[in-house]
């Protein structure tokens, strides 16, 4: 028997906890908390003062902030092979204004400045096929009027220095921490 205006339940709640609406984002509690407080993802609050985040405004907002998303902000261009780091950086921008796109490898780098010149590159070291210095010196020769952060975990300490002088305009090294290359790129390209 079922009664109007009720739904079957489903495998999944329609209201999550800040943990589990920071999980689905793939972030931390402090960023989509941060996110909210802004008025970016809307939450409500339980009697208690608990968040709470509704299901489809979450996958609204991913829709919205993600490969296809609207955004009028500087273009950043993220090279990593690592899918997991290419996103958390993407989806922190793009909350504060940045249009982001991405590439997995050097190859698929240069295909991408091709169709859209970025305002910004945030270029991996170490990654198959180009790696981050020679895609670096391509970057230079052709386009080289468009500013590069490198990054990596796995450098040594004249990495920053070698980065330099090949023409980048800032590197994050060991210890590597992604928030510190997103400050690094607003410090660079305001959006």
């Amino acid at each position: 028997m079922s009664y109007p205006g009720r739904r079957a339940p489903t495998g999944e709640p329609d209201w999550l906890t800040l943990g589990q609406a920071a999980k689905f984002l793939g972030v931390a509690q402090s960023t989509i908390r941060k996110w909210s407080d802004q008025g970016r993802v809307p939450a409500f609050y339980t009697p208690g003062g608990h968040r709470r985040y509704r299901r489809r405004d979450l996958e609204t907002f991913l829709d919205r902030s993600g490969p296809g998303g609207k955004t009028n902000g500087p273009l950043v261009l993220v090279v990593d092979d690592d899918a997991r780091l290419r996103e958390f950086v993407r989806v922190n921008l793009e909350m504060d204004g940045y249009t982001v796109r991405e590439a997995a490898s050097g190859e698929d780098a240069l295909a991408a400045i091709e169709d859209q010149a970025p305002d910004l590159v945030l270029l991996d070291v170490v990654m198959p096929g180009i790696d981050g210095w020679q895609m670096l010196q391509r970057l230079q020769e052709r386009y080289g009027s468009i500013p590069v952060i490198m990054f990596s975990g796995q450098v040594d300490a004249t990495s920053a220095t070698d980065a330099e002088q090949l023409g980048a305009r800032g590197f994050v090294g060991k210890p590597f921490d992604p928030q510190q290359l997103i400050e690094r790129a607003k410090q660079l390209v305001p959006a």
